[in-house]
């Protein structure tokens, strides 16, 4: 019941931050699905004991691979699609610990919540550019 609560908080999420940054009122609804099963992805493989930075890796690889779909299907920018989508996934919390921890004098903590921070946002990065190529790969193919 708690990833079912917390893939519609993120799908609410996903619809309000689409909303102010002026998406298409044709492709709120795309956008915030794809943000929430890219949040359901991460909630089950978490659960399923992997690191927080594999499971962003594996979730922003799903969001690109559907924000690339969707691009081509609805005739839109990926980055419409991407950049609601991997809202979900920032690493806020993980910057807002870092420079906690930084005020707080821990260097201990600041060194372990920056090098995870940076390590997620990495591989977010990563799983992007590695989707984007691909799908590069086989759409030059087709032509």
């Amino acid at each position: 019941m708690r990833i079912i609560i917390q893939t519609m908080g993120a799908f609410v999420a996903v619809l309000g931050f689409s909303t102010v940054m002026e998406v298409p009122k044709k492709l709120l609804i795309h956008t915030s699905i794809i943000g929430a099963v890219g949040w359901l992805v991460y909630l089950i493989t978490c659960r399923w004991g992997l690191s927080t930075v594999m499971a962003s890796f594996c979730s922003a690889s799903v969001i690109s691979l559907m924000s690339h779909i969707s691009a081509r299907k609805l005739k839109s920018p990926v980055t419409v699609f991407l950049i609601g989508g991997i809202l979900p996934l920032v690493p806020g919390a993980g910057m807002y610990r870092t420079a906690y921890s930084l005020i707080m004098e821990t260097s201990q903590q600041v060194y372990k919540n920056l090098q995870e921070t940076l390590l997620i946002a990495g591989a977010i990065a990563v799983a992007i550019f590695i989707t984007d190529s691909v799908f590069r790969l086989f759409t030059a193919h087709r032509h």
